[in-house]
């Protein structure tokens, strides 16, 4: 190696320097490559789990490489001693973050790995949105403070930015102050995040009414959550809102939900008729869960009476869907079978009568004079 840089001594030292350090990163990619290669090759194809670590940590460990081969070479370059010093600093802040690089794909990895036990595209997947929620915040938020712990150790391992390092680690000092105000409405959500992991309000796939918006939880982040819409737009919203704020949830301890179809009738509508076809059109719906299907006058005021359909369905989408249904079959079944029960406004009922009254006197009155 000394024969070879004495060779090149008609370079200047920093090129020959930058050349061996480029040479040793060359040869460590190489090597690299061809040993994730062989082992792809050799490791047998239904080894999934495998293929899947070694795809998921080539980044980190082509990184580490860089970073040794550097390292061997860095004594060897023809560099001043200030610039040897330099780059030491470099490479000592490279290898910090290599380690939270890899910090935070080993946890991504156990994260996946005890997911794949539960399936939320399945009917009954309660238990499934629980630990998928879960994890998803924890390591959100997890991510969030390795980052944090990453970032000030880099910065610690230079004289000159030290204490920004110490500032953001120690949350100390007047840079510290400075950045935890700024980062006031990022940290408050972070810690709604980790409040929503361990009370858990919302899940992942929970049916909520938000801001008046009936939708499903998409995402949950670290600082907002995405409630798709019914009609597939996203609303926006930030972590604090589900722990400050009312809301509902429709899918809390389970999907299974009661719908209501209210009804303004006439008097003379035929209730029990009404109940007997209610439990036809819900028997023969396969939305119904066969859980709930009931019909009471509930109110009633001087024109009409208010009587309340209620039946039950395993979800929200459905109970929707079946509240449709009902109301659809129960208006055209008065419409056709018994339309005296549509309301009707009392007032025009009597004047028609008191004209009727009328016409007959008046018929009779005729009658008894064409007599005479």
């Amino acid at each position: 190696m000394n024969d070879i840089l004495a060779r090149l001594n008609w370079l200047p030292d920093w090129a020959v320097g930058a050349g061996l350090l480029l040479v040793a990163a060359l040869i460590a990619v190489s090597v690299h490559g061809l040993v994730v290669r062989a082992l792809h090759a050799v490791l047998p194809s239904g080894s999934s789990f495998t293929h899947r670590l070694i795809s998921s940590t080539k980044n980190p460990i082509r990184w580490a490489l860089i970073n040794i081969a550097i390292a061997v070479a860095l004594p060897l370059a023809p560099f001043a001693w200030q610039t040897k010093v330099i780059l030491a600093k470099i490479l000592t802040a490279s290898s910090i973050c290599l380690v939270g690089w890899i910090v935070l794909k080993a946890m991504d990895l156990f994260v996946d790995r005890h997911l794949r036990r539960y399936r939320i595209d399945v009917e009954d997947n309660l238990l499934a949105r629980k630990h998928v929620t879960q994890a998803n915040i924890l390591r959100r938020a997890v991510s969030f403070v390795i980052v944090v712990l990453t970032a000030a150790a880099a910065l610690m391992t230079f004289e000159s930015v030290r204490q920004y390092g110490v500032s953001l680690l120690a949350a100390g000092g007047a840079a510290g102050v400075i950045v935890g105000l700024a980062a006031q409405p990022v940290l408050s959500n972070l810690f709604a995040g980790l409040q929503l992991a361990i009370t858990q309000p919302i899940r992942i796939d929970d049916a909520v009414i938000v801001e008046g918006e009936w939708g499903t939880i998409e995402e949950i982040t670290a600082t907002y959550v995405v409630v798709k819409i019914w009609d597939w737009r996203r609303l926006i919203v930030p972590l604090r809102y589900f722990i400050e704020k009312p809301f509902q949830n429709w899918t809390r301890e389970n999907a299974s939900l009661i719908g209501v179809v209210m009804l303004y009738l006439d008097y003379r509508a035929p209730v029990e008729r009404l109940r007997q076809k209610l439990t036809e059109i819900a028997e023969a719906s396969p939305l119904w869960d066969r859980r709930v299907v009931n019909l009471a006058v509930v109110e009633t005021s001087e024109a009409t009476m208010h009587v309340r359909l209620l039946v039950s369905a395993r979800n929200a989408p459905t109970v929707f869907d079946l509240r449709c249904h009902v109301r659809e079959q129960i208006i055209a079944f008065i419409q056709e079978e018994v339309p005296e029960a549509l309301p009707r406004n009392r007032s025009d009922v009597a004047l028609g009568e008191r004209e009727g009254s009328r016409r007959n006197t008046a018929l009779l009155t005729g009658k008894q004079i064409a007599a005479e």
